[in-house]
């Protein structure tokens, strides 16, 4: 059975509320962090019921996340079930549910498809630097690609703007992208807003865009994490204590830091993430990779 101490279950938690939608990926940190530290945090981290704590913590960040769009997304559904009977007053409710449909897609398919695979590279700290540092790239490429693009760009109805800009197949291409996430290093938000800035959405509509299809990709891997989590004991029963601690952090954190970043992007880049996953996954490289 699985042991895990109050403060580490806290410190992951409040990593996976701070991480998971930022875009500096949470499993990466959740890999990178334990490595870090060494001792007892490198055997806690090496247990193969650590990515399903991590990945359970997920659950409290989904509440959260629904808890700040919760009324988007009641909005989202009521104007597409007005779409589904040909009202005058649909708006572009079931364009966009279609959107964030097909852009979960890929995720589910390749998450189940390719789970041994991912389970099997999680918890490699030189893997999870390297893709550390792609992701940064990433994210100041994005950046620089569209720098004079969202300098003059003009504030528009969210919804329509990504309907208009993202197309329902190129929304499969973005949950294909997304997938990519299971790879510790590489963050779901940062692929998806990404993609959305290229578009020629502005940074606000594609953290909105980003927002809105975490959600379903952020509480099916918990739900699907959970029950074995849970199943026959598989955690002592010491640590169901912290585990409830490690829940309520994670969601707390993740409450506090949606309600952050989407004020942050309605004037502020992606540049300071990028140089921060730059700065840490090259330092990781060099720590993990040269000296082992």
């Amino acid at each position: 059975m699985f042991h895990f101490t109050y403060l580490q279950a806290i410190v992951v938690g409040l990593l996976q509320g701070v991480t998971e939608l930022f875009p500096v990926s949470s499993l990466g940190h959740a890999v990178l962090l334990p490595a870090w530290l060494g001792g007892g945090w490198k055997l806690f981290a090496a247990d193969p019921q650590y990515l399903l704590i991590a990945v359970a913590f997920h659950f409290a960040s989904a509440i959260a996340l629904f808890l700040v769009y919760g009324r988007r997304w009641i909005t989202i559904l009521a104007s597409a079930s007005r779409g589904l009977r040909k009202s005058a007053a649909a708006g572009s409710g079931l364009p966009l549910l279609t959107r964030l449909i097909v852009g979960t897609i890929p995720v589910a398919i390749i998450g189940i498809a390719l789970n041994k695979f991912f389970e099997k590279n999680f918890g490699k700290p030189f893997l999870a630097a390297i893709f550390l540092s792609i992701n940064g790239i990433l994210l100041l490429s994005v950046e620089r690609l569209t720098h004079r693009r969202h300098a003059h760009a003009r504030a528009k109805d969210a919804d329509a703007a990504i309907v208009e800009r993202v197309s329902v197949g190129q929304a499969f291409v973005v949950g294909m992208g997304e997938s990519t996430a299971l790879l510790a290093g590489i963050s779901r938000f940062g692929v998806s807003m990404s993609f959305g800035m290229l578009r020629g959405l502005s940074r606000s509509v594609a953290a909105d865009f980003a927002f809105l299809l975490a959600f379903p990709a952020i509480i099916g891997a918990s739900l699907v994490k959970l029950p074995k989590l849970l199943h026959h004991g598989a955690i002592a029963a010491g640590s169901s204590g912290p585990l409830l601690a490690g829940t309520i952090t994670a969601f707390i954190a993740t409450f506090i830091s949606v309600t952050f970043l989407v004020k942050y992007f309605t004037t502020k880049t992606l540049r300071p993430f990028a140089i921060y996953c730059l700065v840490v996954g090259l330092i990781s490289i060099i720590r993990f990779g040269i000296f082992g």
